[in-house]
């Protein structure tokens, strides 16, 4: 099996800018994109595609840019997630609720192997750009249709975002302490998942045309990918009416699983989700005596005895410092990390080795770290091309790649259609 290679760094755009063919080595290499998404499990999905070769474009409204250029901290008025997320991607602008941005759009479909879009169900049906118009014009498409509910369901027309997901699929009534609050996630992990699962169903559907040369339309809801991931819960109520309560950081199936202070102020994680490693633990802090009990033989049941445990962890770590802590449970082969914010992240010499940060050219801030590819292909992997472009900036090369003439697109401005 061949050694999977680093990541690639940004690759340097070909003289002819970022409209040029993608790296002929790379995986998605000929695919074509049209995100039509705003906010992020959309645009994220297709940012994941862009990162394998995939030629994406990004479609913005003229007034409404994705709202995503405007989250978080900016610099210099450049808003920095979009940098992130519009990565790999032309930029246009098209206004789709007008006639000729209609028919824009369909010479764009005609052109293209996926769509991925997030309007509220019915939207794209009410400017003529459903299912059936989209397919007519290129019936081997893709449509992966994003929303918070899904297609149909009394919930389906609901404004829908991550953040009911993580409310809806259990993940906040089942994170935090036992005596505290259900708790959200400080970042959009239901959208993140839903962005993975809809780049997984988009390569799942473009398989299956290989087969049927047909298209198709992925139907995905944020609420289902979190509760896909969450684990077990809805067979252990089924078979056993168990509802998992919060543990704070805790495990029901584990223990000793905690962070724990040390005595230089800062934390570690520990975990002993296997039976031996969870010996090696009592050894190092000095209490062999806890493995002899009858209850350490299994992870459940050590869970129940979580005080004694932690207690028995967190005296011993409290008494070095986490370097010592880090450096004794490597020797012992025992399972801990530090707890990282992002400075450490930025530093930690694993994340270094493996490229996950990395820099990029920007011509607009220079020099940009940010999160690399998702994952290493040994043959044809992914690399970042650029970062997120301008408002609109690829807008006259893609339109008139597809035929129209400068003065087409002068007057589809002057229109207010793009």
């Amino acid at each position: 099996m061949p050694k999977p290679q680093p990541h690639l760094t940004s690759a340097p755009a070909s003289p002819a800018g970022p409209g040029s063919p993608d790296s002929p080595g790379s995986a998605l290499t000929g695919l074509r994109v049209l995100d039509l998404a705003t906010l992020f499990a959309g645009p994220l999905a297709a940012t994941m595609l862009g990162d394998f070769g995939a030629e994406v474009i990004k479609v913005e409204h003229p007034d409404r840019p994705d709202p995503s250029r405007g989250h978080g901290p900016s610099k210099d008025g450049i808003g920095l997630w979009w940098k992130l997320l519009g990565r790999n991607k032309r930029t246009i602008t098209l206004d789709l609720s007008k006639p000729a941005g209609r028919t824009t759009l369909l010479r764009l479909v005609a052109t293209a192997d996926v769509v991925i879009e997030n309007f509220r169900p019915g939207t794209l049906e009410r400017w003529d750009l459903g299912w059936d118009e989209l397919s007519a014009v290129n019936p081997r498409l893709v449509l992966a249709r994003v929303t918070g509910f899904g297609q149909f369901g009394p919930y389906a027309r609901r404004p829908g975002f991550g953040t009911l997901a993580e409310a809806m699929s259990g993940f906040a009534a089942m994170t935090g302490e036992p005596d505290a609050p259900p708790t959200l996630p400080p970042f959009g992990l239901a959208d993140s998942i839903a962005a993975l699962a809809t780049s997984y169903a988009v390569m799942t559907a473009l398989t299956a045309r290989e087969r049927t040369g047909e298209g198709q339309v992925v139907d995905m809801a944020i609420i289902e990918p979190i509760l896909t991931v969450l684990g077990p819960q809805p067979t252990w109520y089924d078979q056993l009416g168990h509802v998992q309560p919060r543990t704070g950081n805790r495990s029901q199936n584990n223990a000793p699983r905690n962070t724990y202070r040390t005595a230089d102020g800062t934390w570690v994680a520990v975990s002993a989700s296997a039976q031996s490693v969870a010996e090696r633990v009592m050894r190092l802090v000095g209490r062999p005596e806890l493995i002899d009990e009858p209850w350490f033989a299994t992870g459940a049941e050590r869970a129940r005895h979580a005080d004694v445990l932690d207690a028995a962890v967190g005296d011993w770590i409290a008494r070095h410092s986490r370097a010592d802590v880090l450096a004794e449970f490597e020797k012992a082969q025992a399972a801990v990390a530090p707890v990282q914010d992002v400075r450490d992240v930025m530093a930690d010499p694993q994340y270094q080795a493996l490229d996950s940060v990395t820099t990029v050219d920007d011509p607009e801030l220079g020099p940009l770290r940010m999160q690399n590819v998702l994952f290493r292909l040994s043959a044809t992997p992914g690399a970042i091309r650029w970062a997120g472009r301008p408002h609109g900036a690829d807008t006259e090369e893609v339109l008139t790649g597809l035929g129209l003439t400068p003065t087409d697109v002068k007057e589809l401005r002057e229109e207010g259609v793009v």
